[in-house]
């Protein structure tokens, strides 16, 4: 079911991150920053731990960089790389609610942050510390003089080094009307308001016969290699289905399933599988920079409430039983449901009902 409607006109500004692959030269100079990141990493966790142990106040960031003061020039890397770890380790121990956090170590995959300040973006390359680092391809929204945000270096599993820079870009400014509501799942990725499906790609199940031959046989690169692949696949088509979708609706309402919690369930393969968390993600920039608009709504009782009526029948499926109940018919008004296109449409109904009470 797609909807018109007449829905505020936006103008803003959008924030994206833009990844990209350095050329494989650069990957010795990164790898003794990202281990001398590692040592700043493990001092600040173990002060903490230290001052926790003995029931001291805990440590902020000021405190954290007061006592990492110096530690740039000691080890080689930029201070404001220094400040950047001690703010990600305060915030990230803060938000965990932990005394201390994980140690990092060879197997920890590099990470190099640094500040705004300290990198910028010159014909096709970028200069950090005075050295040139380049791209191995570029982005038309990268242009010389455009101003980055604060952003980090990054590796892979195998070892490949990435740049993800957030920068700022203006969006079209387009009025879209057209609306419509999608409801994620694990067979059907996801099922649209107008009863269109993309079908969902396990591009990991069908490649874990080769990679328990590589495991068994004690092949890590080849290992490495097939889990990579199915990562690449798995992306490339969240890309163009995303693209798809953008492209054809101006406003996109999404279900706030949680894929880091059904993670924790029996079906932690399939979820990840699936990908939900960086679809939305890219359905949330990908709308904005095409002027259109993303919403992410509560899912509650969207499967169980009748699209056409309204109500909460009681021939409706319920719990874990009512699961394989993929077809049901309302008893107070007879319509038949499937299941998945009648939870997008209340999905539908939830986010346009937000949008006019945001802009009344």
């Amino acid at each position: 079911m797609t909807i018109e409607t007449e829905l505020p006109a936006v103008k803003v500004k959008a924030k994206i991150t833009i990844k990209l692959r350095l050329r494989d030269k650069h990957a010795a100079e990164l790898t003794r920053q990202s281990r001398a990141v590692n040592y700043v990493w493990n001092f600040c966790n173990e002060t903490q731990a230290k001052a926790a142990n003995d029931r001291r106040k805990w440590l902020s960031n000021y405190d954290l960089q007061k006592l990492t003061a110096g530690a740039g020039t000691m080890l080689g890397i930029s201070s404001q790389t220094v400040c950047k770890i001690c703010e990600t380790y305060e915030k990230s121990r803060r938000q965990k609610r932990l005394p201390k956090l994980r140690f990092r170590g060879k197997r920890s995959l590099g990470w190099v942050p640094f500040h705004a300040n300290s990198i910028r973006f010159y014909g096709s390359s970028f200069i950090f510390r005075s050295a040139r680092y380049d791209v191995m391809h570029t982005r038309s929204e990268l242009q010389p003089g455009i101003k980055l945000c604060d952003g980090s270096f990054n590796c892979d599993a195998r070892g490949r080094w990435y740049i993800n820079v957030p920068i700022e870009v203006d969006v079209a400014d387009q009025d879209f009307a057209q609306a419509v509501g999608v409801d994620l799942g694990l067979k059907t990725m996801a099922t649209l308001s107008d009863g269109g499906k993309i079908e969902a790609r396990p591009f990991y199940r069908k490649s874990e016969e080769a990679l328990a031959t590589s495991q068994r046989a004690r092949k890590t690169k080849r290992a490495l290699a097939i889990h990579a692949k199915a990562a690449n696949r798995r992306k490339d088509f969240l890309h163009k289905a995303s693209s798809a979708l953008v492209k054809e609706y101006g406003t996109i309402i999404v279900g706030d399933v949680s894929p880091s919690r059904l993670a924790k369930t029996n079906m932690a393969k399939s979820v990840n599988d699936a990908g939900w968390a960086s679809f939305k993600t890219m359905l949330s920039y990908k709308s904005i920079m095409n002027g259109g608009r993303f919403l992410e709504v509560s899912e509650a009782y969207t499967s169980q409430t009748c699209s056409t009526c309204g109500c909460l029948p009681a021939s409706r499926p319920r719990g874990i039983a009512g699961l394989a109940i993929r077809e049901w018919a309302c008893d107070d008004c007879g319509s038949v449901n499937d299941r998945d296109v009648n939870a997008a449409r209340n999905i539908l109904r939830v986010g346009l009902d937000a949008l006019v009470e945001g802009a009344a």
